[in-house]
Parts: structure tokens; sequence; C-alpha cells
């Protein structure tokens, strides 16, 4: 119980159903702040308090578990290395996976708990042979499936998401209402939890060292300096502080972060068009495809709010030697690496953001990515893409470019 209107109706429901109730609420930071500030961050003394109140309305046993040494292992500083790294990371996939349905859910069972319930919008649909697996909300708006993609078969045996089929947040906040909960109009969080005022540069300045570096084009020309390459991630147009506009007079983005040289390039929106992701650090949600290596068609989506796009994909071989940078930051090293190629190119796709794939409404599974494939050659000035022999991989970047 976050101290939301979610959890908490989705406890109310699961007492409803006939279930034996818990609730939890998870204390994430040794320094919890007092109060919220509107919708940003979560975790605080006030939150705490809300999910007390709810509980105490519905009339179930509340706890607060501290797992804020785990939070920060597992999560803040996963956070701050993998942008260290030049990556973009999703603190909310990685809290999901090793947190609320790892550390918790592994204390629950112990303590001879049968599931784990969320306030989650997503649903668990069970096939002919028993098999659980994992599918959109009801309410696509806000579904959010996407962040659970990282759950497993197992984990998915141990998982229940109330709030599934229900039609609207609004119908949440209405029973909500109802039931006489305190937080039926408390405003979603949308922050970063552990970075509340939504200043994730400066938060990054205060943990990683900065150090002056080139800003670069394409070509490798100088066009500027930085202050500190992890303050910038793929996509990003502001701030980039080139003082030359660039000769057609359009706006730069930041195509790589370099963080062994120390180096960002830029260039024009049309190089961050992508045509090909993949990661070795996957994971199937639920029962695994038959012949994975096979290319099966599906549906990509590469950020929470994002559209679903067309894609193909399959698990292929690599060497060892291309995942061994990988391999040492991810804990993985299994020789093989999920591959998706999207019916149309993708835009401002960063290593360490991770892409999930459906089939249908069914969350197949999920990868960290690692490495993409640019639409555009960086001499053809966004006229048109190459057939992929010119690919490589810089050696101080997960970024696979075309040079």
């Amino acid at each position: 119980m976050s101290g939301g209107v979610d959890s908490a109706v989705a406890a109310a429901r699961m007492v409803e159903a006939g279930h034996e109730v818990v609730g939890v609420h998870l204390a994430l930071s040794r320094m919890p702040g007092t109060l919220r500030t509107g919708s940003r961050g979560c975790c605080t003394v006030e939150d705490s308090m809300d999910a007390q109140r709810a509980a105490n309305i519905i009339g179930i046993p509340y706890y607060v578990w501290d797992f804020s040494e785990r939070f920060k292992l597992d999560v803040v500083d996963d956070f701050i290395a993998e942008y260290a790294a030049g990556r973009t990371p999703n603190p909310c996939m990685r809290c999901n996976e090793r947190i609320k349905f790892a550390a918790l859910l592994e204390k629950a069972l112990d303590l001879g708990f049968d599931a784990v319930a969320t306030g989650h919008y997503a649903t668990i649909v069970t096939d002919a042979d028993g098999n659980r697996e994992l599918h959109r909300a009801s309410a696509w708006a806000k579904d959010q499936s996407y962040v659970l993609g990282v759950l497993t078969q197992e984990q998915l045996a141990h998982s229940m998401f109330p709030l599934g089929a229900t039609p609207s947040k609004a119908e949440v906040r209405a029973e909500a209402a109802e039931r006489g909960f305190s937080v039926a109009n408390k405003p979603d969080s949308y922050d970063i939890c552990f970075i509340p005022d939504g200043d994730t540069r400066g938060w990054l300045a205060e943990r990683v060292a900065p150090a002056t570096g080139d800003i670069l084009d394409r070509e490798g020309n100088t066009l500027g300096r930085h202050e500190g390459a992890a303050a910038f991630t793929v996509g990003q147009r502001k701030g980039l502080q080139i003082g030359t506009p660039a000769a057609d007079g359009k706006p730069r983005f930041v195509l790589e972060v370099r963080p062994i040289s120390n180096t960002v390039v830029v260039g024009p929106k049309e190089a961050l068009a992508i045509k090909e992701i993949a990661g070795t650090s996957f994971t199937w949600c639920g029962v695994a495809p038959a012949h994975p290596d096979i290319a099966f068609e599906c549906h990509v989506q590469i950020r929470a709010h994002a559209d679903p796009v067309p894609a193909v994909a399959r698990v292929v071989a690599v060497s060892a030697d291309s995942t061994a940078e990988t391999s040492a930051s991810h804990g993985t090293g299994a020789g093989t690496e999920l591959v998706i190629t999207p019916a149309e190119s993708l835009t401002g796709v960063a290593p360490g953001q991770t892409a999930v794939v459906y089939i249908g409404t069914r969350v197949l599974g999920q990868c960290t990515i690692d490495r993409t494939v640019s639409a555009v050659s960086a001499d053809s000035d966004g006229a048109g893409g190459t057939d992929g022999s010119a690919d490589s991989v810089s050696a101080d970047s997960t970024v696979a470019v075309d040079a």
C-alpha cells in the first residue's frame, strides 16, 4: 500500500473477494520526506499515514517493511551507475523487478502468504493449460503492463492485480470516495520517487563527478563543451549550450553519450531514427516462446506511455567479445540477445531503456536495450538508411552508429 488511491482500492477489493489481506507499506528511503509536494515523489511519511488510514477503514492489519537498503543498492545505485555509463535507466522497472516482485514477494512467501496484490493496471489471464499470462489492462490510457514486463513465470504465479479490468481511473476514485478513503482525490505520482523535485541533472551532478568534455557532431568536429556527459540522454534537445548554430539552422539532438571519452555526439532529428534494437539482458513474462530463435511477429513498446509499434523479433547468438561489457554490468552472459526490428523507425531510443514485447495484449517479454542501429548513416544527411554492414559499436559507447 503506497499511500495512493489505487493500492487502497485494490486492498479493499481483495478483502471483498474473500482473501485474508495484510496491508504492507514499503519504506524505501532512510530519510523520507514528511510531506509531498503535489504529485511529486512518494514514500513520504505522509504516504505511510495515508496507507494506514485506508487499512484502518478496510479493517486489515498494516505493517511498514523497511527495504531502504535493498532499494538503494538495487535501484538508486543502479540508476547512478547506468547514467555514469552513458545509459538511460528506468528505475520503475528496476523497482518492480528487484523490490516489489523480488524482495517483497520473497519475504511474503517466506511468511506464508500466497501472493502479492498491487494497484497496477494490468490483467493476468490463465490459458487453457493453466499457465498465467500478463495482459494489458482494459483501460489502455492507464495500462501499466509495460513496467511489469520484467515479471517471470514464477512471479506471475504469485501476483494479483485487482484493478486490471476497471474501465477508468475515474471509477477507481469514485469507489475510493464511496469507501471513505481520504486519498480518493490524491494526485498520482509521476516523478522518479527518489528525485521528488524532478531535477535529475542536478541530482546526478551531486553523485557523479562532473568533468568537462567535448560536444561533437557526427563527423567528429567539436561544437562546444559540456560540464558532464552523465547529464545528457539520447534524444535530448534542450540544454546543449552549443554556441554555433547548425548549417541548416535546425535544432540538434543528442545522438550518443560516450562516457569513456566523456564526449556527447549531437546531430539532426532525422539521425535519431532507429531501425533495430537489441539486448542480451532479456526475460520472458510467463511461458517462453517454443522457438524464440525463429523470427516472430509482435509489437514493441519502448516507453511506459509510448504507442506499441509492429515489429519482428528473434533471439540470436552473439560472440562473447561483443557482450563482455554488457555482461559485466548486467550479470548476463548467456551468449544470446533479443533482436527487435520495428516495422517503422523508432525515435530517440537510448541504451538502458527497456523494450517490452507484446503479442496482441499479452506481454511476452522484455529486454534492456544494449545497442541500437541507426536508420540513417552519418554521411547521408538524413536522406536514407544503410544495410547494416557499416554499423559498429564504438569503443566507448553502447550505441551502434553508422560511421
